[in-house]
């Protein structure tokens, strides 16, 4: 994937299949000016390369009866290279926590977990999270309401910079 160029037509159909992933390739290929077999060649390349990592559809968790999403900051007591992937492997095995993010600065991970009600949140906390090996602490934020939540890449600033740099 590193150092593999996209040209205009390879951003163009990741900005499409991205909006709609669930498209034909016939109608990829005339949103993004091109035929259906290069078309639908590129979006294997794309695949192969890992820039397309697969196709879901977005659910409504809240009508699905999961109604408590909430955000947690982990502190690690070490930050050893052994000790962060064996966090990340039980992170993986949560089936509660959605999305699981390494930073830096006074917190080590935050984990996005979504519940269907407060008392299964809070079963996983004192059972999983806060008893696992080498977790020092752990502060949660329920989450109101959300304003955004797009987990798309924003091409219009790619395609801007490009353009700019030309």
């Amino acid at each position: 994937m590193a150092g593999a160029k996209l040209d205009d037509i390879d951003r163009k159909i990741l900005a499409e299949l991205q909006a709609d992933g669930r498209m034909t390739n016939v109608e990829l290929a005339r949103r993004v000016g091109i035929s259906a077999p290069p078309c639908l060649r590129r979006v294997r390349t794309l695949e192969e390369l890992g820039y397309i990592r697969g196709y879901h559809a977005d659910l409504n968790t809240r009508e699905l009866g999961f109604e408590v999403q909430v955000f947690a900051m982990v502190r690690l007591a070490s930050q050893s290279e052994r000790d962060l992937s064996a966090f990340e492997g039980l992170v993986k095995e949560w089936p509660l926590v959605r999305e699981c993010h390494m930073l830096n600065g006074e917190i080590d991970f935050i984990l996005k977990c979504v519940s269907p009600d407060l008392s299964t949140f809070q079963k996983f906390l004192t059972e999983n999270l806060t008893a696992a090996p080498n977790v020092a602490s752990v502060r949660t934020s329920l989450v109101i309401r959300g304003a955004k939540d797009e987990p798309s890449v924003p091409f219009e600033i790619v395609e801007e910079r490009v353009r700019t740099a030309v």
